[in-house]
């Protein structure tokens, strides 16, 4: 007797309304999970920060890119495309790429971008490739983080040097020059100046390889601000391959020094220059800050002597802390380039330049590339991406299909297909549909520009798809009409207090804004203080006062230097310090509200804002000062809530997540089973409040028992920061913002949503349906090679089920709610989560018996999908919904489905005839070659033939014409409306004509060709059957 369960949507999701009691093992977890997948939406309109640019000088068509937070990417013809070679490490943050001179096929990696940023992730130190990427061996000097430059020895790929900055936001000894002189098993530390001393730059003498320059630089970041140098900034040269290495000073600026870049003229290995650091200011002063022009000693520095002295060539220093790139054209030692926020180029060896080197390419450059061979051809990285130039910086191409975009948050909206936007580092805010519903993909023409600046928050009104807000650096909040594009801008500047003094207001580079989820027209937005509006803006009051600790930042030190201390590059990037970084509301109580800040503050308000409560101190076991994240308040219960803490600003990268069922007053850590990685991003399932995710410098894990487990969401991701976390309250899909590779998106994370372990203890589980649109793909003419196209998901209802073993008795079929047969869908029977896509497609028996190909989409309805597997029968729901762009009535879609399957019913009748046909023919053509063989005694036969094989193809032509009705049904899909009147009345002509060819071909296949093979038989016209097998006599025995 067979067990028969029938799974409805509202039956599953009672299902995992109680946490799950069993633990799971990754592989258990990887197994029920392996169907789901990530597609990549893009943008490439917008690319990422890129770090460095590798190419191989023998053909400069192929290229490596190393990116900031996006991996590797390779090209082979010159840019046309690229493609990732570094997804599946441990990092995805690249400080250095090196091909080695005497192999191509040696690749060296450095780890961890160098450009000291307050958003900068780290690495975990070299990798080594001998076959030109495809893959890689980890060669260790984990604790170096940032990884500047390596170089490489111009006749032995296996002898290397690595400039090293070590920890950013600490101390640590493992940094300055490393040398290995067997492939990278082993290293020597041959240049270390102290604990918060890296090495920032390092080149080789083109002739002789045993000199090597290296720039120290001294800096460290903290929560609260940078400090860019300090006494162990210097050259130093070596002429022994770093057994021995002196600092060189002569006419270099004296005392402290900030970041310091290098290059050396490629024809002589005595000229070089430095672009140095070397004015310090006092907070507050700007990046321009410092001494006045005439004391300047930032600048470029050139020396003729290997080093030994130095002039200054020119002040041009543009921010040092974030560029430092200085390269001379490699057959011009006149010409040379420096990186800034602007590209700057000198014809007179560096003593006057101009800032029009990369005219309308974006800002901030950090990689440059001279063809030794042509100098005309540079390549260039900037946050960005790539461009090129083939007439020597005078004009510049953009490459737009490198997807190394760098999230910061991300959000989406109601519309349908939904939108998804975001805020991107220096690249602005955009959005772009997460389906196209079209045969091209999620373009980059699809994607459009709704803020500016480095973009942070976008958050979509719920109600109205034409209002949404965009935020830029420093909560420069604007309301944006999507009608017009007109943007508002609305960010609250607080009012005097009675003794008319304005309020001290710091904003964070990401300030926190969220939209109430009781009010569609309430939205929080922070700086020190929480801000409220009740008018999307308009208006603002203050809740509650400061909401950190206003700690004066001016009185913390930085590797020993008060704030108030001139420093080189202070706190650049850090403008401030004690701002809020999370705001929570809760969903089920609006007077609940929490608000985070960057200095570790945390409190709670019960009552909409009038009375505050400080619940810092209740987090146990979390360090002084903790960055805050996130705060989720839960779906579930109005005293839950979860809150994330990023520590790796105070050089402590461990997990910090916790959480609390009674407002705050008391905290549990929820880390079991994440990785020694900061956490940047939280959410909570809307259904299902067990569901859980969080978002590292590696990807996404999840948690289907409140926190309890943790598990990785790899699934075809590759490694990459994860930065924001967003669940579509309709569609059910989980997006991702990437701080590198831009958005992606897991469709329908049902598998997830109801997950526990009643599921996994089945023999089989078939997971909720969601709904499916029937609609016709737009299918543009064009043609756009090399452009980057993302996949839309596929059309059709994505059906999912668990599978406790293999096995290959298992069916899958779509019926009508009371049974009727629509379709049988091929199904895996693999362990684990199984995925099938139904196309909408139903199908029927042809008038032989046999199932005819896949006919028109069905109705909209509901449909039952059935799934059989051993004993069981398991049934749940799926309804099928119209475009819901198209307003048709029934009774059209009635006629317009009954004249599709009238044609669909043709076409197989007709197809079995055109199949009859052709079988006719090929039988024809073998007899006419048995006569051939036969010779002169069957030569009659021929003439009679080949009039047979005539009347063949005159069936052919007449079926051809009267066939048109059989080829309607496509025709009359591709259009929402009624059939026309002259598309039915073609498929009437075929009903009435079809009959008659059918008949012809039914006599020639019974009769006629039976009473021909009837006739050659007497004649002894026979197909040779070949020649007897003898079988040999058996000896030996």
């Amino acid at each position: 007797m067979r067990t028969r369960w029938l799974v409805s949507v509202l039956s599953v999701s009672a299902l995992v309304a109680a946490p799950a009691q069993a633990q799971f093992t990754a592989e258990q977890f990887a197994s029920a999970t392996a169907a789901l997948s990530w597609r990549q939406v893009g943008p490439t309109i917008m690319s990422g920060r890129v770090s460095d640019i590798a190419v191989v000088e023998s053909d400069p068509r192929i290229f490596y890119v190393g990116t900031a937070t996006g991996g590797i990417w390779k090209t082979d013809n010159a840019g046309t495309t690229f493609e990732p070679i570094f997804d599946d490490e441990e990092t995805a943050s690249i400080g250095d790429v090196t091909v080695a001179p005497s192999n191509p096929n040696v690749i060296w990696v450095g780890t961890g971008e160098p450009q000291n940023r307050q958003s900068s992730p780290w690495g975990n130190g070299v990798y080594r490739s001998t076959d030109a990427g495809l893959t890689w061996t980890h060669l260790g000097l984990e604790s170096t983080h940032h990884i500047s430059r390596i170089q490489v020895h111009p006749r032995n790929p296996d002898v290397a040097y690595v400039a090293a900055m070590g920890h950013l936001w600490g101390s640590n000894v493992e940094r300055g020059v490393y040398k290995t002189t067997d492939g990278g098993r082993s290293w020597q530390h041959v240049l270390f100046i102290d604990e918060n001393t890296g090495a920032i730059d390092l080149v080789m003498d083109p002739g002789d390889p045993m000199t090597l320059f290296a720039a120290m630089y001294q800096r460290q970041r903290r929560a609260w601000g940078y400090n860019g140098g300090g006494p162990g900034s210097g050259i130093y040269r070596t002429t022994d391959g770093g057994t021995s290495w002196a600092e060189l000073t002569d006419g270099l600026p004296e005392g402290d020094k900030g970041r310091i870049g290098l290059d050396v003229y490629r024809r002589d290995g005595n000229r070089l220059c430095a672009l140095v650091e070397a004015d310090s200011r006092t907070a507050g002063q700007g990046r321009g800050g410092g001494p006045p022009a005439s004391e300047q000693q930032n600048g470029v520095y050139c020396s003729t002597d290997r080093g030994t002295s130095w002039t200054m060539m020119s002040t041009t220093n543009n921010r040092p802390m974030y560029y430092s790139q200085i390269r001379i054209d490699p057959n011009d030692p006149e010409r040379i380039y420096l990186g800034g926020s602007d590209l700057f180029r000198s014809s007179d060896g560096g003593r006057n330049f101009t800032n029009d080197a990369a005219a309308g390419v974006h800002l901030d450059h950090h990689a440059i590339w001279i063809d030794p061979s042509d100098s005309d051809h540079l390549l260039l990285g900037s946050d960005g991406g790539v461009s090129v130039s083939w007439n020597r910086s005078d004009d510049w191409y953009q490459y737009r299909n490198l997807p190394i975009s760098q999230f910061y948050e991300v959000g989406v909206d109601m519309r349908d297909p939904y939108h998804v936007c975001g805020g991107l580092q220096d690249n602005g805010s955009w959005c772009a549909p997460s389906d196209t519903w079209s045969n091209q993909g999620i373009r980059t023409r699809d994607w459009y520009n709704v803020g500016s600046g480095d973009g942070f928050f976008t958050v979509m009104h719920p109600t109205d798809p034409n209002v949404m807000f965009a935020e830029s650096q420093g909560g420069n909040l604007t309301r944006v009409d999507l009608t017009t594009m007109e943007r508002s801008r609305i960010r609250a500047i607080g009012r005097p207090n009675a003794d008319g003094e304005q309020p001290d207001m710091r904003w964070n580079w990401n300030a926190p804004i969220i939209l109430s989820a009781h009010d569609e027209n309430t939205i929080y937005a922070g700086s020190n203080m929480l801000f409220m509006s009740t008018d999307l803006g308009q208006t603002w009051e203050q809740l509650g006062g400061d909401h950190t600790f206003a700690i004066d930042r001016a009185g913390l030190d930085i590797m020993g230097v008060i704030g108030t201390a001139p420093q080189m590059s202070v706190n650049d990037g850090q403008s401030s310090y004690g701002n809020l970084t999370a705001i929570g509301e809760s969903p089920m109580d609006a007077a609940v509200i929490y608000t985070g800040a960057d200095d570790g503050r945390l409190r709670v308000t019960q009552d909409g804002g009038a009375t505050w409560t400080d619940i810092t101190e209740n987090v146990d076991d979390l360090p002084d000062n903790v960055y805050v994240t996130r705060i989720v308040a839960s779906h579930a219960d109005a005293g839950t809530v979860y809150a994330a803490f990023d520590n790796h600003r105070s050089d402590d990268f461990a997990a910090y997540v916790y959480v609390s069922t009674n407002f705050g007053e008391d905290w549990d850590p929820i880390v079991n089973g994440l990785p020694v990685s900061s956490v940047s991003a939280l959410a909570q399932h809307p259904d299902n409040p067990d569901l859980l995710f969080v978002g590292n410098e590696i990807g996404v894990y999840a948690s289907i028992d409140g926190g309890e487990q943790w598990f990785q969401l790899d699934n075809g991701l590759p490694t990459v920061p994860v930065d924001d976390i967003d669940i579509h309250p309709r569609e059910n899909d989980l997006v991702i913002g990437t701080h590198g590779r831009g958005i992606w998106i897991m469709d329908d994370i049902a598998p997830l949503e109801e997950m526990g372990s009643m599921v996994m203890a089945s023999n089989a589980h078939l997971f909720s349906i969601r709904r499916a649109t029937s609609y016709n793909s737009y299918n543009p003419q064009g043609w756009t090679p090399g452009i980057f196209s993302a996949p839309d998901p596929p059309m059709g209802a994505r059906i999912r089920y668990f599978l406790t073993d293999e096995t290959e008795d298992v069916s899958l079929s779509i019926t009508t709610p009371i049974g009727g047969s629509i379709r049988h869908l091929d199904a895996p029977g693999e362990m684990g989560l199984n995925e099938v896509i139904w196309d909408l497609q139903l199908e029927e028996e042809g008038a032989d018996g046999e199932m005819m190909d896949p006919g028109p989409r069905v109705l909209p309805g509901i449909y039952l999908v059935r799934l059989e597997t051993g004993d069981a029968i398991i049934e749940g729901e799926v309804t099928v919904r119209l475009d819901p762009r198209v307003s048709v009535s029934r009774t059209v879609l009635a006629a317009r489905q009954s004249a599709m399957l009238s044609s669909y019913r043709l076409s197989g009748v007709t197809d079995a005839a055109g199949d009859a046909l052709d079988g006719l023919e090929d039988q024809l053509d073998d007899v006419v070659a048995l006569i051939e063989v036969a010779g002169n005694g069957a030569s009659g036969l021929t003439a009679e033939v080949e009039a047979m094989l005539e009347d063949v193809e005159a069936m052919g032509n007449w079926l051809d014409d009267v066939s048109d009705g059989a080829n309607m049904m496509g025709q009359i899909q591709s259009v929402s409306g009624p059939p026309t009147a002259d598309q039915l009345w073609q498929i009437e002509q075929s009903w009435n004509d079809v009959p008659d060819v059918i008949d012809s071909i039914n006599e020639m296949v019974t009769s006629t060709l039976p009473a021909l093979y009837d006739r050659l038989d007497r004649e002894g016209v026979r197909p040779d059957p070949g020649q007897a097998i003898t079988m040999p006599r058996r000896t030996g025995r």
